[in-house]
């Protein structure tokens, strides 16, 4: 396919920003988004007057074209209200992760540098405790009422500093609600979303609006209007706020909400709401196993499965559930979507019961697969680890040598790759020119995973070549964790890294640390302090503490050797 049958591809798909605009104009009563939490459901013309209202009350704060706003938010509802009002304006949709606190709250809040900040009830004493580290900036918070789901009465009389200029979300919800109707183009930035750094700081990913494009096309197009996507990943996250959220919106389906996973009531959820279609990380998918089978399992209307990273009990899983086809693909934060294919779990038959059946047939499913190009496969037949499916038509894909030259099917390199179209990729790294034009070397974006591709082109992961550690669906860097243990006033040096985790794929953490000298530093000290500086997911599970960290010539610590000292307690 040449670049201008490409181009006239996503030309026919739009901008995202664009959607709901049109479905608030054809389809005004259709629900789109449903609060779980609050029983509470917007149509797309409710929805597209509210965005509109957020947006023009955003102009009248002195927001515009290309100013950059971060949101430090848990609250879905209200995120996906302040992303749409801001792309109205074509203002940039900057998140935050809703846990983090200190120096990495205060790290990406001066590295953004944003116009506003828009924040919840809660969160005031955080920001207080960084007032001093930050610049002064405009803040928009969110003040729950009282028969909301999130009011607390202990944070309703939490205050901002008052040198903090601060807005009531409230007051951005009425006024004029006419479309703003400010032209963005495919190259205009989108977002700015943070990924985790391995040998620095994270780093800021600017998005644009074609960035969106790739990365919704192949999803938007397996979704039917009639679908119901569910979402319970954090919108701070392009799985969440793009891959389920966005991809719902750009094809006129309804999103069902919630502000996290719990397996208690996932499937009451799923039963409440319709759900068709969610995605499923590896640490959710053993948890809703875990209870007995029942003969009532497959009585919802769940029948496609996006599953990251793909787990060997897959097939146990849909079959158990009525799954009928499950997605597996290849994505970041950098290049949007780039693998994908869908494995065919039921076969012959069709596991979701009629009655609770919506959305594509299964025959339909195979004719868009055609369609897109994508392989499918049976799910009880092997699949060997690490599928990821063929290249994505938006991107030229490779696995590079050291030296950056194509190697030949089966061989284990770097996957690389090259846009077919002007914005597919990240436009560059927020402030890091020099990283930009690392990862940009010899005209190939370089990802840092290592794989392989079979001769019938389709690839397989196999590690991530980077000090990327995966924490309950989280990518942390070992940087990041040392980092923030290496502030610690009795804290000399320290080094972080994976072990395999008890359960599932993920990993564990863990730290050895060399305290100051004369220093009593005791584990349940620093792990007591570690609590207060960095979200849950990122705290080490194990701490050791030595004498010195074993090193190179060259002082580059030998992490290898310290796994080896860990394992070795077994």
């Amino acid at each position: 396919m040449n670049s201008k049958e490409l181009e006239n591809k996503l030309d026919q798909m739009g901008l995202l920003v664009d959607q709901v605009k049109a479905w608030a104009e054809t389809t005004p009563d259709k629900p789109f988004f449903y609060y779980g939490e609050e029983d509470r459901t917007l149509t797309y013309g409710e929805f597209n007057g509210l965005a509109n209202c957020m947006a023009n009350n955003f102009r009248s704060m002195g927001v515009g074209k290309g100013d950059r706003v971060s949101l430090f938010l848990k609250n879905p509802l209200v995120t996906t209200l302040s992303m749409y009002g801001l792309w109205k304006i074509g203002a940039v949709f900057c998140p935050i992760n809703f846990l983090y606190q200190g120096r990495l709250l205060s790290y990406q809040i001066n590295d953004t540098r944003p116009k506003l900040l828009i924040t919840e009830s809660g969160r005031e004493p955080i920001l207080n405790q960084i007032k001093s580290e930050i610049e002064d900036l405009p803040v928009v918070i969110h003040l729950p009422k009282r028969d909301e789901h999130d009011y607390r009465e202990d944070e309703a009389n939490l205050k901002l500093n008052a040198s903090f200029k601060q807005t009531l979300l409230a007051e951005l919800l009425s006024g004029d609600r006419s479309n703003p109707d400010v032209k963005v183009n495919y190259w205009d930035t989108a977002n700015i979303v943070y990924t985790s750094g391995t040998t620095g700081p994270p780093k800021g990913v600017v998005q644009s609006y074609r960035w969106l494009q790739n990365y919704c096309y192949y999803g938007t197009k397996m979704l039917h209007p009639d679908d119901v996507v569910y979402c319970d990943l954090p919108l701070y996250h392009i799985g969440g706020a793009f891959a389920l959220v966005g991809r719902a919106a750009w094809r006129g389906c309804t999103v069902a909400v919630w502000d996290r996973f719990s397996p208690a009531d996932f499937w009451n959820r799923i039963k409440i709401s319709g759900g068709s279609y969610c995605l499923l990380l590896d640490v959710m998918m053993p948890r809703l196993l875990q209870p007995d089978p029942g003969p009532d399992d497959r009585d919802n209307t769940l029948n496609r499965v996006h599953m990251q990273p793909l787990p060997e009990y897959h097939h146990r899983f849909a079959e158990r559930f009525g799954i009928d086809f499950v997605n597996v693909g290849y994505g970041a934060t950098e290049f949007g979507y780039a693998c994908a294919a869908i494995i065919d779990e039921s076969g012959e038959e069709k596991w979701t019961p009629e009655p609770f059946r919506k959305g594509y047939t299964k025959q339909e499913v195979v004719d868009v697969a055609a369609e897109l190009g994508l392989p499918i496969v049976l799910g009880d037949g092997e699949i060997k680890k690490g599928f990821m499916g063929r290249a994505c038509m938006f991107h030229e894909l490779a696995i590079l040598g050291e030296h950056d030259e194509k190697l030949a099917p089966g061989e284990y390199g770097q996957i690389a790759m090259r846009n077919r179209l002007p914005s597919v990729l990240l436009d560059e790294y927020l402030n890091r020119p020099e990283a930009t034009a690392e990862v940009f070397q010899n005209l190939w974006f370089h990802t840092g995973d290592g794989a392989y591709q079979d001769e019938e082109g389709i690839f397989y992961f196999v590690d991530r070549m980077g000090g990327f550690i995966r924490v309950r669906g989280e990518n942390i860097s070992s940087f990041q964790v040392e980092d923030v243990i290496n502030a610690h006033p009795d804290v000399s040096v320290c080094a972080a890294f994976p072990v395999p985790a008890a359960e599932g794929l993920e990993d564990d953490i863990v730290v050895y640390v060399v305290p100051t000298p004369d220093k009593p530093l005791t584990e349940k000290a620093l792990a007591d302090w570690i609590k207060t500086e960095m979200p849950r997911y990122m705290q080490p599970k194990h701490i050791r503490f030595v004498d010195a960290l074993p090193e190179t010539p060259t002082h580059k610590v030998e992490k290898y050797k310290l796994k080896e000292m860990f394992l070795s307690e077994k």
